[in-house]
């Protein structure tokens, strides 16, 4: 399982303009069955991904296929090997 912290950086200004691609490369993720959630990182900091069901290479080839575009965000990939779940995230051990 992992967390993907997508935070802007200088380039935040031009976040709007590549909305629209960012947003299919999440709707991508959730389609294959990779992003769990995805949300916000509060306030305005960048975006939040929890991801499940792939390898740290295709996640990270999945997360450079959004970082495409210049410098508006950094990415920070942490992996996390579960050891106790709520019932309902059991299918995450």
């Amino acid at each position: 399982m992992f967390v993907v912290l997508l935070r802007f950086s200088d380039n935040k200004p031009t976040a709007a303009q590549h909305m629209a691609g960012h947003q299919e490369w999440i709707q991508r993720g959730l389609d294959d069955g990779v992003f769990l959630l995805v949300g916000s990182i509060q306030p305005g900091l960048g975006g939040a991904v929890l991801a499940h069901n792939t390898s740290p290479e295709d996640l990270r080839k999945r997360v450079d296929e959004d970082l495409r575009r210049p410098d508006v965000v950094t990415a920070e990939i942490i992996e996390i090997a579960p050891g106790m779940a709520d019932e309902r995230l059991s299918f995450l051990l």
